[in-house]
């Protein structure tokens, strides 16, 4: 196996979706995701510490991306505004092994408590960036946390609907995030 083979970390992310959805989170080790890959086990922890962290591998970057659109937005942007620009900067780093990983990884997630779990922590974290980013622009706590789930239930939605889409269908997933977020945002409107 060739170890300076470059794409190792993306090359593992895919071989252990494509794992988990065929034969289940519990049933896939950490060697046969490595074998897939064709990496060394070895060289799949100097990149993961273990096999559930495969399924926030982007998060970092997803957070970093989120909050830049934030931090870029107009000072005069209402906070979903700037949560709009959030999703958009986000989006556009998204490309095509995004979309076709995500309804494998959405099953292998629904197939899995451990998934579940941490699949919920990573929106906790997102949701946490994006509220501490619209904090820094001076909006008061209570409207940051809300504008910020809203931000992660848009981004979530959104790229359900745009992984899932036929291939064909040229909408962005950029366009399903916003479309989602302006859902929310009426729907919020008849809470009352």
């Amino acid at each position: 196996m060739a170890r300076w083979k470059p794409g190792a970390r993306e090359r593992l992310v895919v071989a252990a979706v494509d794992l988990f959805f065929k034969q289940g989170y519990d049933a896939t080790t950490v060697a046969q995701i490595a074998d897939r890959a064709g990496i060394t086990k070895s060289t799949f922890f100097r990149h993961f510490p273990d096999k559930r962290e495969l399924l926030v591998a982007g998060q970092d970057t997803l957070s970093r991306l989120l909050v830049e659109g934030i931090a870029a937005a107009p000072w005069d942007a209402t906070p979903l505004e700037a949560v709009a620009d959030g999703l958009k900067r986000a989006s556009s780093e998204m490309g095509p092994m995004n979309r076709k990983l995500g309804p494998r990884l959405k099953a292998a997630v629904a197939a899995s408590a451990e998934l579940q779990e941490r699949d919920a922590l990573k929106s906790v974290g997102l949701a946490a960036a994006m509220t501490r980013a619209l904090i820094a622009r001076g909006v008061p706590a209570p409207t940051a946390h809300l504008a910020a789930e809203l931000g992660v239930l848009a981004f979530k939605q959104g790229y359900e609907k745009w992984s899932e889409a036929d291939d064909g269908d040229a909408t962005g997933l950029e366009q399903h995030a916003l479309t989602a977020l302006n859902e929310f945002r009426s729907a919020t409107r008849a809470l009352g």
